[in-house]
């Protein structure tokens, strides 16, 4: 991974930083953005957010941000026409992961998925275990989004292999849902469910659920709209 930085001074208005990022693949840079994103608008890039003067966006295999050292009507200008400006000089290619699109849309929280590989990363936005008991590496591709009324929150890995999946499933099932494999959807305390199904190379997990019968709907959806 590559990264440059440049800085602009201007004599009447504070100065700005720009940080251009090469991830290395769409994919790598969409999962970047996702990480601490709250939500996502179009028009720059395949897709940004702006916040108190900083303005992050993913665009082919780039994750590019554009700060203002002092947020003013001036340097917010500034900062849209620089970010504009970087995305008309990168390529134009640049989809979300395949994952996503087994995703069911309907009731989705606007800017709450999150692609990543690793345990580290999953702990960050749900805390699991401090025990990597999904077998999370650099080879599994993972997708977390939230879902209304709730919050439902389902979790869908992708793993190298079938028997990749059924060994992570197997120790998933038996560290934290021990009961899942024989009842479906577990009460986790007195107004949370989960449950995890396997599927090929997929395992599908609501984390949290108000109801047995939630959990277990957005579950089927979600393996409805899986395919190899």
């Amino acid at each position: 991974r590559t990264a440059h930085v440049f800085h602009f001074e201007h004599k009447d208005n504070p100065p700005l930083t720009l940080e251009i990022f090469d991830m290395g693949s769409p994919a790598e840079a969409y999962g970047v953005f996702s990480h601490a994103r709250e939500s996502e608008q179009t028009g720059i890039g395949n897709g940004y957010e702006y916040h108190t003067g900083l303005l992050c966006f993913w665009q082919a295999d780039y994750l590019v941000c554009v700060q203002a050292e002092q947020e003013t009507p001036e340097t917010e200008e500034a900062v849209f026409e620089l970010a504009r400006s970087v995305s008309s000089r990168l390529p134009k290619r640049g989809k979300k992961p395949p994952l996503i699109d087994h995703l069911p849309t309907e009731n989705l929280v606007d800017g709450s998925v999150r692609y990543f590989h690793r345990h580290a990363s999953l702990n960050y936005h749900y805390y699991m275990s401090s025990e990597n008991i999904l077998n999370l590496s650099k080879e599994t591709d993972a997708v977390l989004a939230r879902y209304e009324p709730g919050p439902i929150d389902l979790l869908v890995v992708r793993y190298p292999s079938v028997a990749d999946a059924a060994a992570a499933y197997t120790q998933f099932t038996e560290a934290y849902l021990p009961e899942a494999q024989q009842t479906g959807a577990v009460q986790i305390n007195e107004s949370t469910w989960a449950t995890a199904v396997i599927q090929n190379r997929y395992v599908v997990a609501v984390l949290e659920a108000p109801t047995a019968e939630e959990a277990e709907q957005l579950v089927q959806k979600c393996v409805g709209n899986l395919s190899e």
